[in-house]
Formats: C-alpha cells, structure tokens, sequence
C-alpha cells in the first residue's frame, strides 16, 4: 500500500473546527513539504536567483512572516515591534542569507504557531470584518485564514519549482 503523502487525503485534523480544515490542510501539507527540501540544499542554492527570480531563502521567510501578519489581522490584532523587525528582516534577507537551519526554523514556527491559531479560532466569527495593514482594508477572520494557506501553498510551489530550476543546471 502506498503511503499518504497528501495532507488533505489524511482525515480530519483534531482540534480544528469543521469550516477551517482545508486551511489546516494546506498548512499541515507546506509544513510536510518545505522544512525537509529547504534542508537538503547548499547555502548557495538557498540564495541563489535564477532568471532573477526571488530566492528560495527569500520566499520562505517571506511565506513566514505574510503568514503571521495575515493570522495576526484575522485576530483583529495589530502588527508588535517584533513583528515589524521580522518585516524588515525579510525585505533585507537577500543580503544577510541566514544558514539553512534559522531558515526553517523560522518557517516552521510560523507554521505551528497558525496552526495552534487555528485550534483556537471561534466558528461563530469566522465572517467578523476585519482590517488589513495601515490602509485597513476590509476582510473577514475567514478571508484572512484562507489567504494565509493559499499564499503560504503558492510559495511553498514557487520554492519547490526553483529547486528544479536549479537542479538541472
């Protein structure tokens, strides 16, 4: 028999509610997926820019740090100073290029912290409006949730096709 790779071929998640599955799913699949790949990299492959494209170094602290902003608005919470450090790590990150390891390390508690969110998170509110960065922009508790795991998945996808991309040179 095969075994399951697929998060949301594995049954529900226990302890999240109904309607926030498929958001527990793409999150429990990046988490699968990324911290192993990002691993089995060089440094240099890490960082590396291929037709000038972001790094893989850059799309997973990116995907972190979007991911926690994103959770933190559905809170209805405002951005900390720790987090606005976070924001500026990112957009400098090309230069810095941390190893391997604080990389997915910062991935990974990303992951566990939205998913922990999750847990937490009140059916009953999943339509409550909310605002979206200095521009306050509108969106619900479930808007924020899904965009969190679609843009978390969309990353995780560029980062796995840039590690072809530079497998095969």
């Amino acid at each position: 028999m095969t075994p399951v790779t697929e998060a949301w071929l594995s049954g529900p998640v226990p302890g999240i509610p109904a309607p926030l599955q498929p958001v527990a799913h793409a999150l429990m699949q990046v988490r699968r997926d990324l911290p192993p790949l990002l691993r089995s990299l060089g440094h240099d492959q890490l960082w590396a820019r291929p037709g000038a494209s972001a790094s893989i170094g850059y799309h997973a602290v990116h995907l972190a740090g979007s991911l926690d902003r994103l959770f933190t608005y559905a809170r209805a919470a405002p951005l900390s100073e720790e987090q606005r450090a976070a924001l500026a790590f990112e957009r400098s990150v090309d230069e810095s290029r941390p190893d391997i390891d604080r990389v997915a390390g910062i991935l990974e508690a990303s992951l566990s912290a939205a998913l922990s969110q999750l847990e937490g998170t009140d059916p009953e509110g999943l339509l409550d409006p909310r605002e979206v960065g200095r521009a306050r922009l509108p969106s619900t508790t479930l808007g924020l949730l899904f965009h969190g795991a679609e843009h978390s998945t969309r990353h995780a996808g560029q980062i796995m096709t840039l590690v072809r991309v530079l497998e095969a040179n």
